[in-house]
């Protein structure tokens, strides 16, 4: 992921039981790539982002299939 992304750090992050975000009941990690520029969380505050009101847009799956098959060819 640090070449596909240029990452420069990570957050990590699950979800667990449903109240949590859980839909399937298995551990999964998510682990999100962060580079200096980009517009994401950079400082960890809960109540700044984890509370948020409000619905975000969903990834487009072809999009999603693409970084998909970006991080295989990086394994």
């Amino acid at each position: 992921m640090i070449k596909v992304f240029n990452a420069e750090g990570f957050n990590y992050a699950w979800n667990e039981n449903k109240i949590g975000g859980q839909n399937v009941n298995h551990f999964h990690l998510h682990m999100i790539p962060r580079k200096k520029s980009d517009s994401g969380i950079i400082n960890y505050e809960p109540r700044k982002f984890l509370y948020r009101p409000g619905t975000r847009a969903e990834s487009p799956q072809q999009e999603l299939i693409e970084v998909a098959k970006s991080i295989k060819r990086e394994l």
